[in-house]
């Protein structure tokens, strides 16, 4: 699979990043250092990853926001007790947990529940943007500068 995703570049990489940020359990930083290590712009791959990963959350809160109870309740199978979990969670921490929603297994859910909160999707927008850019540029930095601390070694 990975020499499949890597031949198809960009477009790969934003398909990818894309269907890492929905409830499906997938991950795209893998992409983005092989990328990298195959000497793509590290500028482009990083705003393709967001951009992707950005569609894919905005695709997952769209689905909370308006998929209804039996998309939400039957086929995500989110029941009352879990929604008020999550609201519980909002209403401690606040719409600005969105700026996690990058994190592994919690950050889709994340997502999902700020649609079902009808959280604005402006404020939405900029947190979950602004996460997904910080740990991409993150994962990029850190491959780049790590090259280089193997090639001087």
């Amino acid at each position: 699979m990975h020499d499949l995703l890597a031949s198809y570049g960009y477009p790969g990489l934003f398909l990818l990043s894309f269907l890492a940020a929905t409830l499906i359990p997938l991950g795209s930083e893998w992409l983005v250092v092989a990328m990298l290590l195959d000497r793509h712009n590290p500028y482009l791959a990083v705003a393709v990853a967001t951009i992707g990963n950005y569609m894919g959350a905005c695709t997952t809160y769209l689905i909370g926001r308006y998929g209804g109870p039996w998309l939400t309740e039957k086929l995500l199978r989110i029941d009352t007790a879990a929604k008020e979990k999550a609201e519980h969670f909002y209403s401690r921490y606040g719409s600005w947990s969105l700026l996690m929603s990058w994190l592994p297994i919690v950050g889709d859910p994340l997502c999902l529940v700020g649609g079902i909160l009808q959280i604005g999707f402006r404020h939405f927008s900029l947190l979950v943007l602004t996460g997904k850019l910080a740990r991409y540029a993150t994962v990029a930095w850190l491959t780049l500068e790590g090259a280089e601390f193997l090639a001087k070694g």
